[in-house]
């Protein structure tokens, strides 16, 4: 069922004219799905609403930052009553020390944190940072783990990149490039062999622990306890991506379900409760190596901003409530189980995938353990299945590649409903398939 949306094509027909692609971040093009993209007015729960009033089930949920929903009373409350109060000051305050006290209390590992404004901003600092601890250049990443847009992450980078079928991007220096060693994710026996090749020249391996940018890939049995064993017999660090894992598969992040501490942890999304705010921290060592106190530096006009900072704490408080990820994980346990059932009443090749409140369906494939088994995936499948959902008042990610997030805010009639749209929405598809 296809709704008619004159004000959205509209907004992105001038948004093309000012804007570069009318968008500001590349998936929102919907380039991977086609037809227009839409222009949202406003959310409330676990809904969106588009321009042209029409209501949509989001599972998009600002990239996993909405953990607990769009307007959330405390969050709203919190950032109108700092906005009133002074909305930057590019100074210190309390803030940032409460929210770092907090993200400590979760992830002990974090023992010091520099806040910045974005996840890119996060991991390329990490990067510089563990660049500067070891004196060492080279960096390790894994195939398809997406780290942010900076230069030394771009190859081989998933997310947006897998979207548009682009390898790495023009503007980055070979040079610069050449100090970026890429490895398959979950291949442990790769990693060896890089370690082996480049001994004692490997800073840091950088890893989203639980991969989410090729798609949901969780990592293989001991995969993460060998990194952090090889790494600590070389000698580099081992950084783990939280940007999107962090305060979403548990209090404590990854990093606390799979019992391993890293060096250096990025974080981002949710530690901002909807409002730009990211972060890096690690051993207390590491991190006095930065200005001022150290020789790394690294500098931010709005870093610590108050606004996001309160909408981190007021987020952090209702995370930290007895019983909310056990909650959140069984409502995601229930969509996860329900969806793998009607993909598999409805004779489509494919597999839902999945880590907590995290969770891709894949089409086409029946296991996705790397970045290579990822691309195999059939992304004009998952394009006619994005279309009908959208027809039926379902917002998933723009792309094949995408997590999808739910959110405490999603109730069971609101699953319900999206599992009904995504039976109506297979079993469309699968006729489809029959008649050719």
């Amino acid at each position: 069922m296809t709704k008619e949306r004159p004000r959205s094509k509209d907004i992105f027909r001038r948004a093309e004219k000012h804007l570069v692609g009318g968008v500001n971040s590349p998936v929102r093009a919907f380039r991977a799905v086609g037809g227009a993209p839409l222009a949202l007015a406003k959310g409330a729960g676990a809904r969106v609403w588009d321009a042209d009033g029409h209501a949509y089930i989001d599972y998009v949920c600002s990239w996993g930052a909405l953990i607990l929903g769009h307007v959330h009373p405390a969050i709203a409350e919190a950032v109108s009553d700092q906005a009133r109060k002074g909305t930057s000051f590019g100074v210190t305050t309390e803030l940032e020390v409460e929210l770092a006290e907090r993200i400590n209390h979760a992830m002990p590992s974090v023992e010091k944190i520099r806040f910045v404004s974005s996840g890119t901003e996060a991991t390329m600092s990490a990067a510089r940072l563990a660049r500067g601890f070891t004196g060492r250049e080279l960096l390790l990443k894994f195939e398809g783990c997406y780290h942010g847009h900076g230069d030394s992450f771009l190859s081989e980078a998933g997310s947006g990149l897998a979207t548009f079928g682009i390898a790495g991007s023009a503007g980055v220096p070979q040079a610069v490039a050449a100090l970026t060693v890429n490895v398959p994710y979950n291949d442990i026996k790769a990693v060896e062999k890089a370690f082996a090749t480049h001994k004692k020249k490997i800073a840091a391996v950088i890893v989203e622990p639980v991969a989410a940018n090729m798609g949901v890939v969780p990592p293989a049995k001991h995969f993460l306890e060998d990194l952090r064993e090889i790494t600590r017999r070389d000698g580099a660090l081992l950084i783990f991506d939280e940007v999107i894992t962090g305060f979403r598969l548990a209090w404590g992040g990854a990093q606390s379900v799979y019992r391993i501490t890293p060096d250096i942890t990025t974080l981002g999304k949710i530690i901002g409760g909807g409002l730009p705010a990211a972060a890096y921290g690690g051993r207390r060592e590491i991190m006095d190596r930065l200005a001022p106190l150290g020789d790394v530096y690294q500098a931010g006009t709005l870093s610590g901003n108050p606004l996001a900072m309160r909408a981190g704490i007021e987020t952090l408080k209702l995370l930290g409530a007895k019983g909310f990820y056990e909650q959140l994980d069984q409502r995601a346990g229930r969509f996860v189980a329900s969806l793998r059932r009607e993909l598999a009443v409805s004779g489509i090749k494919g597999c839902v995938q999945s880590a907590g409140s995290l969770m891709t369906l894949f089409f086409g494939t029946k296991a996705v353990t790397n970045y290579a088994e990822a691309k195999k995936s059939d992304t004009g499948e998952f394009a006619a299945f994005f279309k009908a959902m959208l027809g039926h008042g379902v917002l998933l990610p723009p792309s094949q590649f995408e997590a999808l997030f739910v959110s405490a805010a999603h109730t069971d009639a609101e699953i319900d409903s999206t599992l009904t749209a995504a039976r109506e929405s297979l079993q469309t598809m699968g006729a489809a398939v029959s008649a050719d």
